[in-house]
């Protein structure tokens, strides 16, 4: 049972290794060209993947966590907290104007 847990997780490295090269934008890849990252780490598959997350995979670029590629949740984004701001002040304006 130890045996296959121990199989399952090498797999495991293996296919989370060759997602990362593929993910990787083909000019951050350090060291060598992705396309040869890629065939390093599928041809030698634990070796191959550790020389990756050492030597090939991009460096953070922002105090050591990589930055969010996808758009960000609107409460965490400074624009669009200002404008419901904005929008609040305005309400509370006509509000006002109505009342006087």
């Amino acid at each position: 049972m130890l045996r296959v847990l121990g199989v399952l997780v090498l797999v495991a490295l293996y296919i989370s290794f060759i997602i990362d090269v593929l993910r990787t934008p083909r000019l951050e890849a350090r060291t060598l060209p992705k396309l040869l990252w890629l065939a390093l780490v599928v041809l030698i598959p634990i070796i191959g993947g550790i020389l990756w997350f050492f030597l090939g995979r991009p460096r953070p670029t922002n105090g050591g966590v990589f930055r969010r590629r996808g758009p960000m949740a609107p409460d965490d984004d400074p624009k669009f907290l200002k404008g419901l701001d904005e929008e609040a002040w305005r309400r509370r304006m006509r509000e006002r104007r109505g009342e006087v």
